[in-house]
């Protein structure tokens, strides 16, 4: 399984169609789950067909199409699924119990409710919110995937505009060219990690770097009157800017990290418990700068 995304360029009013399109997704989601709290022991096949019955029972809910109402109330069964296998697992600590979502970015379509055209650098949505077309813009192919490979499309919300990731159903295979070399790493926050040949790669720490504009992004954000549009503005550039840092972070862990799986036959690294090394309140920071858990 592959994801390829693409930016989504369209009308405004289109993107308010989205908008609508993911709060009816949150809407099921948080049905869904309210649904299997109120009613102890049921079953989950039967939290699927809560879907028809909210399609029914609200209108606007039903301009959804079926299959996205599917894959928002599979988002509450997995998050009741995890609950379950963590307590059975004796987790310590919090088990994770299923809580309502308030700030849904995402809506998911399964193969209907959407369209490609011809030279499929277009995406039409054909469900009741009639969001129309979009023109993909990104730099891959889509013409070498028959229809029936993209078994779902998501579509994401940013602080830069809207996505639409295609998840497809193939079979990646790389080439490797044996290297014969065995190389031990060992991560830190002076280097981003150092081998065991004494080589060592610089931390790029992105958010050190760009913390002072951060703080004034964040200044200008509490200066604005709350609800006002300039608020929203300020709130924006703040979200790019937070945005700009986590795509640094993470373009720089994984070219790093596919440079030394592709130049040795095997890589030992320690096994770092990161969710509970951040609990440390003066290093939490330069650690999630860090990005370990992305490599």
């Amino acid at each position: 399984m592959i994801v390829l995304e693409f930016k989504l360029k369209g009308k405004s009013q289109q993107y308010r169609m989205i908008d609508e399109m993911i709060r009816t997704a949150q809407f099921v989601r948080n049905k869904t789950l309210r649904h299997w709290i109120d009613n102890q022991g049921v079953k989950l096949v039967d939290l699927y067909k809560q879907c028809a019955i909210m399609a029914k029972e609200f209108e606007w809910a039903g301009k959804l199409n079926s299959t996205a109402r599917q894959a928002s109330a599979e988002r509450a069964i997995f998050a009741i699924q995890r609950f379950f296998a963590n307590c059975q697992a004796k987790k310590p600590g919090k088990k994770g119990y299923p809580q309502f979502k308030k700030h849904t970015r995402s809506v998911e379509y399964k193969q209907s409710g959407w369209s490609l055209s011809n030279d499929k650098r277009c995406l039409t949505f054909k469900d009741g919110f009639a969001a129309g077309k979009f023109k993909l813009i990104g730099s891959r192919d889509l013409h070498f995937l028959a229809p029936d490979e993209i078994k779902r499309i998501r579509v994401v919300r940013r602080a830069d505009g809207y996505y639409a990731q295609f998840c497809i159903n193939v079979e990646r295979t790389e080439e490797t060219i044996p290297t014969g070399k065995v190389v031990g790493l060992d991560v830190g926050l002076n280097h981003f990690y150092t081998d065991s040949d004494g080589n060592t790669v610089p931390n790029p720490r992105h958010l050190r770097k760009n913390e002072k504009a951060l703080k004034r992004a964040q200044k200008r954000v509490s200066r604005k009157k709350k609800g006002s549009s300039n608020r929203k503005k300020a709130i924006n550039k703040l979200g790019r800017k937070h945005l700009k840092v986590s795509r640094q972070r993470k373009d720089f862990a994984i070219k790093t990290a596919l440079c030394a799986v592709k130049s040795n036959d095997f890589v030992a690294y320690e096994d770092l418990r990161v969710k509970n090394m951040v609990k440390n309140h003066k290093l939490a920071k330069s650690i999630s700068d860090a990005a370990w858990s992305q490599t």
